[in-house]
């Protein structure tokens, strides 16, 4: 399970904050996900079909961040991990979430990682 696919900032907008007045609209959040597919990439014989296909864990990623109100990034990003590893073919996922909220930082995120035995809890 070395084998791995990295999809670097992507950018989803959410509703998620502790107090209401922050989850009154939407803000920037920033994703970094990792994961460890299933299948060994040398097995996938140029084949789509047998790859999981990282603009669907993107599309799928953006569905759920927008449909939930969350507000704690910890929470959000522990979902997110589950969520994907149910959906695709993966072993193993690191999500990195990024909020860009408090002045004078650039951002401040959680990173989590999951495994494919956490999905079934």
């Amino acid at each position: 399970m070395n084998d791995q696919i990295h999809i670097h900032q992507l950018e989803v907008f959410a509703r998620i904050g502790v107090p209401d007045e922050e989850r009154s609209s939407q803000q920037r959040l920033v994703l970094n996900i990792t994961f460890w597919p299933s299948a060994d990439l040398a097995k996938l014989q140029d084949d789509i079909s047998r790859a999981v296909d990282y603009a669907e864990v993107c599309a799928e990623t953006r569905r759920f961040v927008q449909a939930r109100s969350d507000r704690l990034i910890e929470t959000l990003a522990d979902a997110l991990a589950i969520h994907l590893l149910k959906m695709f073919a993966i072993e193993k996922i690191t999500i990195e979430l990024r909020k860009y909220v408090l002045p004078g930082i650039d951002y401040v995120s959680v990173m989590v990682t999951r495994e494919g035995s956490d999905a079934s809890k």
